[in-house]
């Protein structure tokens, strides 16, 4: 008898291998966004692409505030095309980030998503930077 798991054959290690490194280079997650905060070694623009209210009421530090609707060439003309962004959203219910992700990639710059958003932050343990110590919603 044959598990769920096994019922579709694992991918060949090379494939595996290729796949999964391919993702690493779409995201990071929160933990390695903190890890380089507490190192001091922050050579990326943190963005939470959720509405204003969002933002205010929690969101993670050293983040900006740029609702996805305002990812313009013009918003980001002073940002060099090398600054490499970190989107995040309300947490894995949420498209906003992709949305920005698409956004930013579109107009030159390299950009991850950090997966788990505001809901991945806080289930790691990390607080956020002012307001209400849980997720908010999504105004991407």
């Amino acid at each position: 008898m044959t598990s769920l798991v096994r019922e579709i054959p694992a991918a060949p290690s090379a494939i595996a291998l290729m796949h999964f490194s391919n993702r690493l280079t779409f995201e990071t997650d929160c933990s390695d966004v903190y890890g380089s905060q507490q190192a001091g070694e922050v050579d990326f623009v943190l963005v939470d692409v959720r509405g204003p209210l969002a933002f205010e009421r929690g969101h993670v530090p050293g983040a900006i505030n740029l609702p996805g609707r305002l990812l313009t060439a013009q918003a980001l003309a002073h940002y060099p095309k090398t600054s490499l962004f970190v989107v995040y959203c309300a947490g894995p219910h949420c498209n906003g980030a992709n949305k920005a992700a698409v956004k930013l990639a579109a107009l030159g710059y390299p950009v991850k998503e950090m997966i788990g958003g505001v809901t991945g932050w806080l289930d790691e343990g990390f607080a956020l930077s002012a307001g209400v110590q849980r997720a908010v919603g999504c105004e991407c």
